[in-house]
């Protein structure tokens, strides 16, 4: 068949055979994705066994609830925050700290602190390097934000998040912080390990097919929210991780790679009540004002909640 043909006789299961009145946005969006996957399956000449292979494996990836790591490793979740970016720099938005990828491990409901939080539980604190972070949340302008919630969220040593790896306690590594009078904010916590995709499942088959890793950079992430301010979505990278610019899931840019302070001095380290040196980390956020000329920066997705 011809794309012009493909693109009639679409049209006439998807439109044409309404019998009621359709919701417009729905009905474009699915007329676009079937023409375009039937234009594949003719183009590619895509055959039944490989079609239906393909659909047993979105059932078996939602089944195990993979798609939503299956959605960054093929780089769609990059690519939303690419027209996201492209969207505030038509909105006169520029300079502020880059937005990547929120993932799927997210859990909403995390205890809140004023100015500073410890994540971690301590149950790792043998095997773990201690690491302080802090920084203060700022307006375009480079104004301090106080009261900026800083929800902030990462794996433990094993590569794992609480209440996805139920071996953990309740919201360890997962803290909601509120900036203090002067915008800042600090935690503690343990320096993350990276992770992979679960070896036997949907997203790293797909991937060895792909001939490509499942890996990720160690990492942190956060949400950073104020009032009359856009959302901001990122996370940090681990500066010295095998895989820092070499991440499954595409999230790694420049900006969001701060350097890893060793402290070693007495003094410091008697200060933070510890035996042993630790790593500190410093990093502002810098958030855009809240404006009607680019979409919102609030992503209604369903999340986990504890």
């Amino acid at each position: 068949m011809t794309h012009n043909d493909i693109d009639t006789l679409v049209k006439s299961w998807i439109v044409d055979a309404a019998i009621r009145p359709a919701n417009p946005r729905v009905q474009a969006i699915v007329l676009r994705l079937v023409t375009d996957l039937c234009k594949a399956m003719e183009d590619l000449d895509i055959q039944p066994a490989e079609f239906w292979t393909g659909l047993d494996f979105l059932a078996n990836a939602g089944a195990s609830h993979e798609l939503g790591l299956l959605a960054p490793g093929l780089g769609l979740e990059r690519f939303m925050d690419i027209r996201a970016d492209e969207a505030e720099a038509k909105a006169g938005l520029n300079g502020g700290t880059p937005r990547t990828i929120e993932g799927p491990l997210y859990v909403a409901g995390a205890p809140e602190s004023q100015g500073f939080a410890r994540l971690d539980d301590g149950s790792e604190s043998a095997q773990a390097e201690v690491l302080f972070m802090q920084g203060t949340v700022y307006d375009q302008q480079g104004k301090p934000l106080p009261g900026a919630k800083v929800e902030v969220w990462h794996a433990n040593l094993m590569g794992n998040y609480s209440f996805f790896d139920q071996s953990q306690s309740s919201f360890n590594l997962r803290r909601t912080i509120y900036a203090d009078a002067q915008g800042r904010y600090q935690f503690r916590s343990i320096m993350p390990k990276g992770y992979g995709c679960p070896p036997g499942g949907s997203t790293q088959r797909l991937l060895d097919l792909l001939g490509r890793h499942g890996q990720r950079p160690a990492h942190i992430h956060f949400f950073i929210s104020a009032d009359g301010q856009r959302q901001l979505t990122t996370q940090i990278n681990i500066d010295g991780d095998e895989y820092l610019w070499d991440d499954f899931a595409f999230a790694s840019r420049e900006g969001l790679v701060p350097a890893v302070t060793q402290v070693s001095d007495a003094a410091a380290i008697t200060a933070k009540d510890l035996q042993q040196p630790f790593a500190s980390i410093d990093f502002d956020f810098h958030l855009y004002p809240e404006t009607a000329a680019a979409p919102t920066s609030q992503i209604e997705r369903n999340r986990a909640a504890a």
